[in-house]
C-alpha cells in the first residue's frame, strides 16, 4: 500500500513540476504586460515598476506602428465570417456523406480524404496568384475565401458523430413525409449539439490565430489593414521591439484571452464532441 501511495505522490509531483515549467513563460508574459519598461527586461522576472499604461496604449492610443483596435476588428471579422461559412460547409458535407446515398459517394469520400492529407502550404503560392488575378489580395474577403474554401474537407469527425445517430430515425422521418431540411433541423441538430460546438470552435480558431496565409495575402504597408498576427509580429522588428515589447505582450494576452474563455465556457461540449466523433455505431 505504501509503495502504491509513494508512486502516486511521485507521479503528481512530477506532473506539478512539468506544469510549473510550462507556466513560467505564460506568467512572464502576463507580468510583463504591467511593466513600466517598454522594452525587454532580462534582468528581472517581475517588473520593477508596475503600470496599466500598456493596456491604455493598446486600446486607446493607436499610432503609425501599432493599431491594435484595427487589428482586432479585422481578425474578428475574418474569424466570425469563416466560423459561420466553414461550419456550414462542414455540417452540410458531413450530413450528405452520412445520411444520403448517391452514386460515387464512397469514391468521393476517399478522394476528399486523400486530398485533405496534403499540407495546405503546398498550394499557398498557387492560391496567392489566383486571388491576385481576381483582385482579392490585400483584402479581408480574400482571406475569408482562402480559410473557408476547403473547410468542407474537415467533415470526417462530424460524420463519425452523425453515423452514431440511428438510421431508423432518418427513415421514420422520411416515411412521415419530412424533407431533408426538416430532418436535419428537427432531428440531427438537436442530437448533435456537442459536435456542432466542437466544429464551430475549430472553425474560429484557425483564421483567428493564423499568421502564414495572412502574411502571404496582406501586403499593405498600412497597419490598419493588418490582422493581429501580422501586426504583433511586426512589433518584433529590431527597430520597434525596444519601444513595443510590453505592448506586444499585452496584444498576445488579448489574443489568447477570448480563446481561453471560449474553451472554459464550452469545455463540456468540446470534450463530448471529440469523444463522440471518435465512436461509430
Amino acid at each position: 500500500m505504501m509503495k502504491k501511495t509513494s508512486k502516486i505522490v511521485a507521479r503528481h509531483i512530477f506532473l506539478a513540476l512539468l506544469a510549473f515549467i510550462w507556466l513560467i513563460p505564460i506568467i512572464w508574459l502576463v507580468v510583463t504586460t504591467f511593466s513600466a519598461q517598454k522594452g525587454i527586461n532580462t534582468n528581472h522576472f517581475f517588473p520593477e515598476h508596475w503600470t496599466l499604461a500598456n493596456y491604455h496604449q493598446l486600446f486607446f492610443e493607436p499610432d503609425s506602428a501599432a493599431n491594435f483596435p484595427a487589428w482586432f476588428k479585422n481578425s474578428m471579422i475574418i474569424g466570425v465570417c469563416c466560423c459561420i461559412i466553414s461550419s456550414l460547409f462542414v455540417i452540410m458535407t458531413a450530413y450528405a456523406f452520412s445520411f444520403l446515398r448517391f452514386k460515387g459517394r464512397k469514391q468521393l469520400m476517399s478522394f476528399s480524404l486523400i486530398l485533405g492529407m496534403f499540407p495546405g502550404v503546398l498550394s499557398m503560392i498557387a492560391i496567392y496568384f489566383v486571388l491576385k488575378l481576381i483582385g482579392l489580395t490585400d483584402s479581408l474577403l480574400g482571406l475569408i475565401v482562402v480559410y473557408s474554401g476547403a473547410s468542407g474537407l474537415g467533415y470526417l469527425i462530424l460524420k463519425g458523430f452523425f453515423d452514431t445517430i440511428p438510421v431508423s430515425l432518418h427513415e421514420a422521418a422520411k416515411l412521415e413525409g419530412a424533407s431533408e431540411a426538416t430532418i436535419f433541423s428537427r432531428i440531427v441538430v438537436p442530437l448533435s449539439k456537442p459536435m456542432i460546438v466542437y466544429t464551430v470552435i475549430n472553425s474560429f480558431l484557425n483564421p483567428w490565430m493564423d499568421f502564414v496565409m495572412a502574411r502571404l495575402m496582406i501586403k499593405s504597408k498600412d497597419p490598419s489593414q493588418w490582422t493581429m498576427a501580422i501586426g504583433l509580429f511586426n512589433l518584433l522588428q529590431r527597430a520597434l521591439i525596444n519601444q513595443y515589447f510590453a505592448y506586444f505582450c499585452c496584444g498576445g494576452l488579448m489574443v489568447a484571452l477570448p480563446i481561453a474563455i471560449l474553451f472554459i465556457v464550452m469545455q463540456k461540449f468540446y470534450v463530448e464532441g471529440v469523444t463522440g466523433g471518435a465512436v461509430k455505431g
